[in-house]
């Protein structure tokens, strides 16, 4: 009896690591389907034409990663730095700057500058005018903004920088914001602009396949003890 117990736990312990390993397998697969979904969508979005921000209509959500263009003024007494950018494996900041246009503010992603040479020197802002201009860039929503906290940059060089702070404290904007790609005027175009997130599917399904072996694996081991026994 107490032998046939053994085998009936031996057994359901098998059955129970099989379950996992298809749940495990069932997860990465899941994972593959909305990577390669998500992929898809920046890749139409980002292919289609700038549209004028006006024209915008329903749901904000649908236009994610397409090219919109705005009218309005850059505020650069508002501007903050993202820590921990690398750009061909230089470390800097990227630059956001709030823009103004109908009395609404969004944050513009200006592209990738370079630290300064130590943490006492900052680094060299891209430039910012107060003229009206119209800027072409992909929309981002706000979800997709790095989390966290941020440095922030005075227009005081001698300033340095200064405490952190929150990327919105004391500004109200709206729920997107975006990656800038040009400028009516020429000399505000990103150095190192913002890049598209690479198109790749990832391990997902390989991960999803392995899990599936690992499952037949452990059945396969059960039937091997119980055929030696």
């Amino acid at each position: 009896m107490a032998k046939e117990q053994y085998a009936f736990l031996k057994t359901l312990m098998a059955l129970i690591l099989v379950f996992l390993c298809l749940w495990a397998a069932q997860w990465q697969y899941q994972r593959g389907i909305d990577r390669h979904s998500r992929n898809t969508l920046i890749a139409q979005q980002s292919q289609l034409p700038a549209i004028e921000f006006e024209n915008l209509t329903g749901d904000i959500d649908q236009y994610e990663w397409r090219k919109i263009s705005v009218v309005g003024t850059f505020d650069d007494a508002n501007q903050i730095l993202l820590r921990n950018r690398y750009h061909d494996g230089v470390y800097g900041f990227e630059q956001l700057t709030l823009f103004v246009f109908d009395d609404r503010k969004i944050w513009v992603d200006r592209g990738w500058i370079k630290a300064g040479i130590d943490a006492t020197v900052p680094p060299q802002l891209q430039p910012t005018t107060e003229e009206v201009v119209t800027i072409e860039g992909r929309l981002r929503l706000d979800s997709s903004l790095p989390r966290g906290k941020f440095f922030a940059v005075s227009n005081d060089s001698a300033r340095n920088l200064i405490s952190q702070l929150d990327a919105r404290n004391g500004v109200q904007t709206e729920v997107f914001y975006i990656d800038l790609i040009s400028a009516s005027n020429s000399s505000l175009n990103p150095d190192v602009p913002v890049e598209l997130p690479e198109l790749s599917d990832g391990p997902h399904m390989a991960y999803a396949l392995q899990w599936v072996f690992f499952g037949g694996l452990v059945l396969y081991g059960r039937w091997l003890i119980r055929k030696t026994a």
